[in-house]
């Protein structure tokens, strides 16, 4: 495994399966078409594995001022891992066919919830059936409920939209961006009902963290992309954020490839943030 503790190779996965104790999740998802990741789970996935959902899984209740994918509640998603069957020791892998995009929030909210045993499958399933690595077909045996329990929670993993508001101007905190260039300078698009960014945002989108083989880049590499984004900042500053609290995962788990923990994810991200019209907007190029 890469990281530590934070990627593994088809191969190495293709070994654990054969030894046990290893939970695998397919979340699969196309935000265009909810409904896409659990036909393209049925139409193939790595054997034994079970379909996480992004939006019934992964994310909680929407107010309408908390964003398109607010986190849920722990509780909640804890009780969601034991009947998706996840077990207290058990090594949980993600993966899905869109780069880690959705994979890396299911890793980042087991760490939320304290399950540290959890990895992203470098390279996904399009890297899992070049290899010609088994693949299962059909709705997937139901798992046995799991016993996997809060470890431990807290909120210094997350910032409000109030803290990042208090931020701006002061140099207090770095918001990193994960979306894409385009929607970063605010150019219209159909994501973002209001184009624009944070003001003082700086711009690291998420697919800059693959390389052109979809496998995430090298340690080495990745440290030198987010230094140039820090600059200078140590990473307990930055803030994580994207659309709506799930892409910006994926920058997280890149700084983890690299050895720069620390940064916190701001959950709402833009889909919370231009829910309240006195928060102020910023479009352009980046502001450095």
């Amino acid at each position: 495994m890469d990281g530590p503790e934070n990627l593994i190779s088809a191969k190495d996965l293709a070994h654990r399966l054969t030894e046990g104790g290893v939970a695998v999740f397919d979340c699969s998802f196309d935000l265009a078409d909810p409904a896409k990741g659990l036909r393209d789970y049925r139409d193939g996935h790595i054997p034994g594995a079970v379909h996480v959902d992004l939006e019934q899984d992964l994310s909680g209740p929407k107010t309408g001022l908390n964003g398109r994918h607010p986190l849920p509640e722990p509780e909640v998603f804890v009780a969601a891992l034991r009947r998706l069957g996840l077990r207290r020791d058990d090594l949980a892998v993600a993966y899905d066919s869109s780069g880690g995009m959705f994979a890396a929030r299911l890793w980042w909210m087991l760490r939320w919830v304290g399950h540290e045993r959890a990895v992203v499958l470098d390279g996904g399933f399009p890297l899992w059936r070049s290899l010609d690595l088994p693949v299962e077909r059909g709705e997937g045996s139901r798992p046995k409920p799991g016993d996997v329990d809060l470890r431990s929670f807290t909120t210094g993993r997350t910032v409000t939209a109030d803290a990042v508001l208090a931020a701006i101007g002061s140099d207090a905190l770095v918001v990193i961006d994960a979306r894409a260039a385009s929607r970063f300078r605010g150019e219209p698009n159909p994501m973002d009902p209001i184009p624009g960014r944070i003001p003082g945002a700086r711009n690291r989108p998420f697919a800059d963290n693959l390389g052109s083989d979809g496998r995430f880049k090298t340690p080495g590499d990745l440290a030198a992309d987010f230094a140039r984004v820090l600059k200078g900042r140590a990473p307990a500053e930055a803030v994580l954020q994207c659309g709506s609290g799930v892409t910006a995962c994926h920058n997280a788990l890149a700084m983890a490839v690299a050895g720069l923990d620390g940064a916190r994810l701001y959950p709402g991200s833009w889909s919370e943030w231009i829910a309240d019209p006195s928060r102020p907007i910023e479009t352009g190029p980046e502001n450095r």
